[in-house]
């Protein structure tokens, strides 16, 4: 069902939903926040942008014209009724459309930024998958894989353009390689880790297109403390010492 609710704790800021697609969780708001962006940054893209936190999130560290690509309609209308209603239609814009075309689309080195919060699993027809399409499309590389994404940023972006991307650990090498294929050099890298002494269940990477070679490796994230509450960092990133977002 779709609902309307506060976008974290930005108090004036709402985000459609619905609990039978995907809702966006901790990843969205650490990619949201982890990538760099520059004064002189003048379009950014948001690639499998669900229904548009990540646009909405760095709406607030940048005054760039903001697009957002989603190949599902029900899920792009949220994010188009959010921008709306949220007064940030003159910044942000969606369309409804496959990653894979986008060269149809936008001309090569269009933007200075991509930011992707992509489908996680590799997907072959005996998977077990989630049987709800929006959730499967979201989780599961049904529509999109890892290459579509990483060569389409590196199209979309101009020379010295940045793509940032959160993924699973697991996955690490196979997203090196694939920046280094396409001519995106890995420039900064975070491990992000539930708890002290777990292990890290989140990946944030960030790649400059024909960049010079040298990886920066950032000091670990931890989101809980010991008693399992969000740590200051963490929080900070929800816009308030709340963390539980509110149903209107």
């Amino acid at each position: 069902m779709r609902v309307k609710n506060r976008l974290l704790n930005f108090h004036d800021m709402i985000i459609y939903q619905d609990n039978d697609y995907f809702l966006f969780s901790l990843d969205t708001v650490l990619l949201a926040n982890f990538v760099t962006l520059k004064l002189t940054d003048k379009k950014i893209i948001d690639l499998c942008s669900g229904n548009g936190p990540v646009p909405m999130l760095m709406s607030f560290r940048t005054k760039a014209r903001i697009f957002g690509v989603e190949i599902q309609k029900y899920i792009y209308d949220m994010a188009v009724d959010s921008v709306k209603e949220n007064k940030l239609d003159k910044q942000i814009e969606f369309i409804n459309a496959d990653v894979k075309e986008l060269d149809k689309i936008y001309e090569s080195g269009a933007f200075d930024v991509v930011t992707c919060n992509p489908p996680y699993f590799k997907y072959q027809s005996n998977s077990l998958v989630n049987e709800n399409i929006g959730k499967k499309i979201a989780r599961h590389e049904v529509l999109v894989n890892l290459e579509d994404i990483i060569s389409k940023s590196s199209y979309l972006l101009k020379n010295g353009g940045t793509l940032a991307i959160v993924h699973r650990p697991e996955r690490l090498i196979e997203i090196i390689n694939l920046m280094q294929k396409y001519n995106i050099e890995p420039k900064k890298m975070q491990l992000v880790y539930p708890k002290s002494g777990k292990n890290a269940n989140m990946l944030l990477i960030e790649g400059i297109k024909n960049g010079k070679t040298g990886l920066k490796v950032l000091e670990p994230l931890i989101v809980h403390d010991e008693v399992g509450n969000y740590v200051p960092k963490i929080r900070k990133m929800f816009g308030s010492d709340n963390d539980v977002a509110e149903e209107l």
